[in-house]
């Protein structure tokens, strides 16, 4: 689905006080996007602010570049939000994913506008501006930042890069496209370099990564005779290996190489003892309504939620609705 830009040409023209947010937990699309777009906005002379839920995690840090990124809970208050003539939300639609912002957001009299690509959606009071068939956000921004006539920069490219190389796990989903092919090759000819990227993403493990790493796979569990494989990450994992839940990204994608496996998840204990779960597939079934059914989303075949705890309550809790979605499956 191809998106109408010019309204949003047009808000951002008739407005100059904007407000940059993501989702919680920000990953690199969520963040790549969110910042791409503060450097299209500030080439066309707007003052712009990011306020996010939560801190990105320190794998994302060479992103920021000269950008300032503040978060709820660390100084940010009602005059933050009210300051903003146009509050624009990237990579989410979905109240869950704005802990904490999603007050202050309610309660401003800014225009809002939603810039996202799943299909999870809440009614937020904001003109959307979403293709759930888009691979990532950032494909999205790209194509404002050409209906803006912006530079694309090297800077801005490699923001881009980022963002649609981590959410297409590296071009190997099904939701890459020729024409996600051709953005890549824009952006590599605007000075995006794919290796650094890479390496600055993948290659910076600490050594107490790599032995939480190592504990996360040594309990991989595979169910309905091997079409499910999944792991569980507990709070004493990180107390001995010197970690934190951040340090579990990207780790539920080890369970899904398993041969035979269609589905996977990660379920990793909080220190508030709540149970994040991270879901993925590499067939038909649509797991985001799964998460849906606990509160979360996403897309069909990567998304997330946040059920309560005990660890060992919430992994029930998930086998049991895989259970109902293989059982329906057979049928």
């Amino acid at each position: 689905m191809s998106i109408n830009w010019s309204p949003l040409c047009e808000l951002i023209e008739t407005h100059q006080k904007i407000l940059l947010s993501c989702h919680v937990r920000p990953d690199a699309d969520a963040l790549g996007s969110e910042l791409a777009l503060a450097g299209f906005l500030k080439q066309l002379g707007k003052e712009v602010r990011i306020i996010n839920p939560s801190v990105h995690p320190q794998s994302l840090e060479f992103l920021i570049g000269e950008h300032e990124v503040r978060y709820v809970g660390d100084g940010v208050t009602a005059e933050d939000f009210e300051w903003a003539e146009l509050h624009m939300i990237l990579d989410t639609s979905a109240w869950s994913q704005l802990p904490g912002l999603a007050n202050f957001y309610r309660k401003t009299e800014s225009k809002k506008v939603v810039i996202d690509h799943h299909v999870s959606s809440d009614t937020m009071g904001a003109e959307e501006f979403k293709d759930i068939n888009s691979p990532a956000t950032g494909c999205l921004i790209y194509d404002l930042g050409k209906a803006l006539k912006c530079t694309l920069t090297p800077e801005i490219a490699t923001l881009i890069y980022a963002a649609i190389a981590t959410d297409t796990g590296w071009f190997r989903f099904p939701s890459t496209t020729s024409y996600t092919m051709q953005i890549v090759s824009d952006l590599i000819s605007a000075g995006a370099e794919p290796h650094q990227i890479y390496e600055l993403l993948y290659e910076q493990n600490s050594l107490p990564q790599l032995k939480l790493m190592g504990r996360v796979l040594g309990k991989v569990q595979t169910d309905f005779d091997g079409l499910l494989a999944y792991t569980v990450v507990s709070c004493e994992d990180f107390s001995e290996t010197g970690t934190t839940p951040v340090d579990t990204e990207g780790l539920v994608n080890y369970c899904l190489t398993l041969a035979g496996t269609q589905a996977a998840f990660i379920a990793v204990e909080q220190r508030s003892r709540q149970v994040k779960i991270s879901f993925r597939s590499r067939t038909t079934w649509d797991i985001s309504k799964i998460a849906e059914s606990f509160g979360g989303g996403g897309h069909r075949q990567a998304s997330g939620a946040m059920l309560n705890g005990p660890l060992t309550s919430a992994v029930t809790k998930v086998l049991g609705k895989f259970r109902e979605m293989f059982d329906a499956s057979d049928n």
